[in-house]
């Protein structure tokens, strides 16, 4: 299960190059379930995302999925992105240390997604999710706002909402 927080970005944390940083090109081949193929540096991912099972709460602050993850090779990666509907994403993830144990992984956008600056960070559970205090630099908090899914993402021709 996967439990997670978003947010725009207000100002960029200082030193960012101190931080670990993948190079992400993904892409999706199905939106309802989520079905999304990932390249992470040289690492290769297909992910299964879907909300079955899961209480739908009027009340929830973090989103809550189903997510099970399958290693691929390079070669299925590359057939896969063939098939993938829209347009890939490409951004630069930096994972920076919080208090509290969590890290925030930071995306920088890419291409078409220019400009576009979000942070996700991932809980054990609700309670934990609901008790996050953000940092400073962390702006609106976007966690159920559709448009800013990476599978709606996919879907845009240019970052400009």
């Amino acid at each position: 299960m996967e439990i997670e927080r978003k947010f725009l970005v207000k100002e960029l944390p200082d030193k960012l190059e101190q931080y670990e940083c993948k190079v992400i090109e993904q892409g999706y081949l199905c939106n309802n379930p989520t079905v999304r193929i990932r390249k992470s540096n040289e690492n290769y991912i297909l992910t299964y995302k879907s909300k079955f099972g899961i209480e739908q709460d009027e009340n929830r602050t973090a989103k809550v999925e189903n997510e099970v993850e399958v290693p691929l090779n390079e070669a299925s990666f590359l057939h896969l992105k063939e098939k993938a509907d829209n347009h890939m994403i490409v951004k630069n993830r930096y994972l920076v240390p919080l208090d509290g144990g969590y890290t925030a992984e930071l995306d920088i956008f890419k291409e078409q997604l220019e400009g576009l600056l979000l942070v996700e960070v991932e809980f054990r559970n609700e309670e934990t999710a609901n008790q996050f205090c953000p940092p400073d630099w962390f702006g609106e908090d976007v966690s159920l706002d559709r448009r800013y899914t990476n599978g709606h993402l996919s879907t845009v021709d240019s970052y400009n909402f």
